[in-house]
Formats: structure tokens, C-alpha cells, sequence
């Protein structure tokens, strides 16, 4: 019996334990490139409240919007939730209308975790990455 997922998942995608870090986002059917995967839905707030939660948390679960907006997924059932960095990822987040959307960059078989470059983090280069790609810049 296959679980029902909402609209705005497009693409079946399981969490489980992740090589890169803690639990992860993982294609549960083959993605093919550039379409869309899925979206993360979260609690609205406002930047200065996310960077105080950024301060609060050992897992930052938070993408800013915008100067004045952002999303806390922390606790969001959507598993998108769970995507972890690569500096050689295979999707991408892309921030369309106030929503958090991920688009694969190339095809992404069944089964494999899905990843994107988180870019600029709160984290401001302190956290080591541990993606394992080649090339790794080693800190988010």
C-alpha cells in the first residue's frame, strides 16, 4: 500500500540515515533532471527570530526568505526537511513565491540521498562539511 503524499511533493522520497550527517532525504523512485522534487512547508517567522533559533540549535532546520522572512522545518512531517549539504549536490532549493522548492540538477536514481549546496549557512564557516565529494571546500 503506498502512502499518500501531498501535492506539492512531487516525487517520492524517503528519510533514513545518512553518511553525510544524521538522517537525510533519499529518492524513493527514480527523479528525472530538472524537475521538480518536492517542497519543504514550515512555521513563517521572522529573520531575527531565525537567527536566534540558529543560536538555539545544535540542527538548523531554517531557510531565510528573504531580508524579513524565513522558515523554520524543525517541525515539519514534509522529509524534504532532511536534505543535506554537498559541494557537489544533485538538486537544488530554489525559493519561488515564499516557497522552498527543490529541483534536481541531474537525474537522481532510486535510492539515492538527495543533496544541495546549502551556500551561505548560519553556521558562518565554523561546522565542517562532511559531504565526502571531491573537491569538498571542508565547512559550511
Amino acid at each position: 500500500m503506498e502512502t499518500a503524499r501531498p501535492a506539492y511533493q512531487k516525487f517520492a522520497v524517503a528519510v533514513r540515515a545518512s553518511a553525510i550527517d544524521g538522517q537525510g532525504a533519499f529518492a524513493a523512485e527514480a527523479i528525472p533532471q530538472r524537475l521538480k522534487i518536492g517542497e519543504i512547508r514550515g512555521e513563517s517567522i521572522s529573520v531575527a527570530e531565525a537567527r536566534i533559533r540558529a543560536t538555539r540549535s545544535e540542527r538548523i532546520m531554517i531557510v531565510e526568505l528573504s531580508d524579513r522572512r524565513a522558515i523554520d522545518f524543525s517541525k515539519s512531517a514534509d522529509p524534504m526537511r532532511y536534505t543535506n549539504h554537498s559541494c557537489r549536490p544533485n538538486a537544488r532549493l530554489c525559493i519561488r513565491q515564499g516557497r522552498v522548492e527543490f529541483y534536481a540538477l541531474r537525474a537522481i536514481p532510486e535510492g539515492e540521498e538527495i543533496t544541495v549546496d546549502y551556500g551561505e549557512t548560519h553556521h558562518e564557516g565554523r561546522l565542517a562539511c562532511r559531504c565526502g565529494a571531491p573537491g569538498c571546500r571542508g565547512a559550511l
